[in-house]
């Protein structure tokens, strides 16, 4: 369905291209998504019409649609990127390094890419240094960071994950039952209380993860401390939850 234009001639483009706009805009109105009945009453575009824009938006990866509803694509962050990946990767360390210094924590940055989990990014802070890295993906099930992803995949990704990486013990604390990984709704996971670790993954050390969704993609910003500061965590993973924006999501998907 189209609307003439005044001259009795089909829309240009340049309406079309309002249009969609107008579609983004509403859209990005919605965090959890929304139907296309919605976003064609709230930009007052005639159902057939969104309908069209919507499959075109979702094609160029601006839209994504799940379980009916629509939500932005990652080519929407990715129009926020100034210099490619090298910008996003300078972005992401000075985002991690404010963290860090605001915390007086290490910060890591996990994003689900792939089907692996991935650490993208991790800035140390005096008094917390990072921990070993080179496990970071086969010991997902023992950091706070891998157990908030293990949390919001799917049950046939979360097998096939713990298929390739088993939960093998690295610490005497460390979780070795899958039943008993937290599980986390993909749906308004800001909500939920954040996932920790006790000496799982490292002795003496502690840490904590809020989760990021971003359309289909997922990740956490987590950070580690000694054990001697894990008192700190409640208080910082709170911080966390607030302070965390979609500049992290946005970098995702320009690196």
């Amino acid at each position: 369905m189209t609307t003439a234009a005044a001259d009795g001639t089909a829309p240009t483009l340049i309406t079309s291209a309002q249009r969609a706009l107008r579609l983004l805009e509403a859209v990005a109105r919605y965090p959890q998504g929304a139907t296309a009945k919605q976003l064609a009453r709230d930009t007052g575009l005639a159902l057939g019409t969104a309908y069209h824009l919507l499959r075109t938006l979702v094609h160029d990866r601006y839209l994504e649609r799940r379980s009916g509803h629509y939500l932005t694509g990652p080519a929407v962050a990715a129009l926020a990127r100034e210099d490619g990946p090298s910008a996003g990767r300078a972005r992401l360390e000075s985002l991690l390094g404010t963290l860090a210094e605001e915390l007086s924590a290490a910060v890591y940055f996990t994003w689900y890419r792939d089907g692996e989990v991935e650490l993208v990014g991790a800035a140390e802070a005096p008094g917390a240094p990072l921990v070993d890295r080179h496990l970071f993906r086969a010991g997902a099930h023992a950091h706070a960071a891998g157990k908030t992803l293990l949390a919001l995949m799917t049950a046939e990704e979360r097998r096939s994950h713990l298929a390739r990486y088993p939960m093998v013990p690295f610490t005497p604390y460390t979780l070795r039952d899958p039943a008993h990984l937290p599980l986390l709704p993909r749906q308004g996971p800001r909500l939920a209380t954040p996932i920790s670790q006790f000496q799982e993954y490292a002795v003496g050390t502690a840490g904590a993860a809020v989760p990021i969704v971003a359309g289909t993609g997922f990740g956490a910003v987590s950070v580690s401390l000694p054990m001697a500061q894990a008192h700190r965590l409640a208080g910082i993973a709170a911080r966390l939850r607030t302070r965390l924006g979609d500049d992290f999501a946005a970098v995702a998907f320009g690196i």
